[in-house]
C-alpha cells in the first residue's frame, strides 16, 4: 500500500535552513504529482507546494514563493522540500501528499508528519 514517511524537521532558528525528504513506496512515484502541505496549531491544512510527476513543474503557495524549493528524485522515490529564510509563522507540522484517482474518486494520501519550529 502507499506509504509516505517524511523526514528532516527540527527546531531552527529565524532566517535559517532546513530540508524535508519524504521517501515514498508502494506505488509507482515516478507517475504521480506529489505535494508538501503544512499544518499550524489551531489552522487548516494549507498547500505548500506541488511538483509534476517529472519534476519539471512546479507550484507555491504565495507565502512560500522564493523562500521554499519543491525537487523530487524519481530513482530514489523521494521528494524534498528545501525551506530556506524561514520565520516563525513557519512553524507547522509538514505532511507530504500524494492524490490518486481510481474509478473516479480522488483519494488523498498523507504521510505521518514531520515538525518544523522556527524560533529563537
Amino acid at each position: 500500500q502507499v506509504q509516505l514517511v517524511e523526514s528532516g524537521g527540527g527546531l531552527v532558528q529565524p532566517g535559517g535552513s532546513l530540508r524535508l525528504s519524504c521517501a515514498a513506496s508502494g506505488f509507482t512515484f515516478s507517475t504521480y504529482a506529489m505535494s508538501w502541505y503544512r499544518q499550524a496549531p489551531g489552522k487548516e491544512r494549507e498547500l505548500v507546494a506541488t511538483v509534476s510527476s517529472t519534476g519539471r513543474s512546479t507550484n507555491y503557495a504565495d507565502s512560500m514563493k522564493g523562500r521554499f524549493t519543491i525537487s523530487r528524485d524519481n530513482a530514489k522515490n523521494t521528494v524534498f522540500l528545501q525551506m530556506n529564510s524561514l520565520k516563525p509563522e513557519d512553524t507547522a507540522v509538514y505532511y507530504c501528499n500524494t492524490k490518486k484517482v481510481t474509478y473516479g474518486r480522488t483519494y488523498d494520501y498523507w504521510g505521518q508528519g514531520t515538525q518544523v519550529t522556527v524560533s529563537s
